[in-house]
């Protein structure tokens, strides 16, 4: 399919996509970096290019995608500027997930609502927080905040940590959303401890699974053919709560040198997006399956209109 350009820069070869895309596909995970408009924290531990929204209508276009939701990214904290500005860009056709603290204000909350955002995302893995107290707190701190809004709430956690949240995440009022197959290891297959509390999670209807960022759980590279196992048994195992995302723009942060400064500017990981995406396809062999996968499952609990 010759060489796609997408973030302004040649991305590499993209691979045909193995299946027929369905209309209104959601891709549920992205990101976006504008620094020259919106600075990034001082406290980030990592410096990513940019990636505007303009380059992500560019990347959905080449895989058919129509609708979006932009996740607040860790290198700008709590402002959530980036994101609106990029809401209020893509239109009706996006949705937003932002970062919040204890400190945030109802009236906070419902200008973030009022601009696109959807849901409050709880981010433990980019300092590797592998505490229960900590992930118990920060939930709970975050059920407290919303109050009786209805906002979703994201989880980036590893499995174990998820499996802990469990109890609680089942009690508390709000849909939650888990990031990138739970953390799941790929090399430990889908018996591994915490996968069959996930999946009770997702079959009591309060939990969906995001199947994003392949790389997040492989240990083959690139082709990701040992994600396969985790995503059939999660797809097969409660196929209304699973989502598809690409995580694009794809961010390289965990795997920087370790002598790497936080204000070392990275390149985004160079990915071949169709073969990515035809992942979905190895992940749910069935087109039914596929099209919860890719559209209705994301449709419905991010509210878009699919007409």
């Amino acid at each position: 399919m010759g060489v796609q350009k997408v973030m302004g820069k040649e991305l590499g070869h993209m691979s045909p996509i193995s299946f027929k895309v369905p209309a209104n596909v959601v891709d549920s995970h992205c990101h976006i970096f504008n620094p020259v408009k919106f600075p990034y924290s001082s406290k980030r531990r990592y410096t990513p290019a940019s990636a505007t929204g303009e380059d992500l209508r560019k990347f959905h276009a080449a895989i058919q995608a129509r609708f979006t939701v932009c996740v607040q990214p860790s290198v700008y904290g709590t402002d959530n500027a980036c994101l609106l500005d990029a809401l209020k860009q893509l239109g009706p056709d996006a949705r937003g997930v932002a970062v919040i603290d204890k400190g945030f204000s109802g009236q906070q909350l419902d200008d973030l609502m009022g601009g696109g955002v959807v849901g409050v995302r709880i981010n433990l893995e980019v300092g590797k927080d592998r505490n229960f107290n900590s992930a118990i707190s920060r939930l709970e701190e975050t059920v407290q905040t919303l109050d009786d809004r209805d906002l979703i709430i994201q989880i980036y956690a590893a499995l174990p940590i998820i499996a802990e949240l469990a109890t609680r995440i089942q009690t508390q009022p709000h849909a939650v959303v888990i990031d990138h197959f739970g953390l799941a290891k790929s090399a430990d297959g889908p018996e591994q401890e915490g996968m069959s509390s996930l999946i009770g999670l997702m079959q009591s209807r309060k939990v969906f699974v995001k199947l994003s960022g392949p790389y997040q759980i492989s240990l083959l590279g690139p082709g990701y053919a040992d994600t396969v196992a985790i995503g059939r048994t999660l797809v097969e195992g409660a196929p209304d709560q699973v989502i598809w995302g690409s995580d694009w723009p794809h961010t390289g942060g965990s795997e920087r040198p370790a002598n790497a400064k936080p204000t070392d500017v990275e390149a985004f990981r160079a990915e071949d997006e169709g073969r990515n995406f035809s992942l979905v396809k190895r992940w749910a062999p069935d087109s039914g399956l596929r099209h919860k996968l890719l559209v209705d499952n994301a449709t419905k609990l991010f509210g878009f209109a699919a007409g």
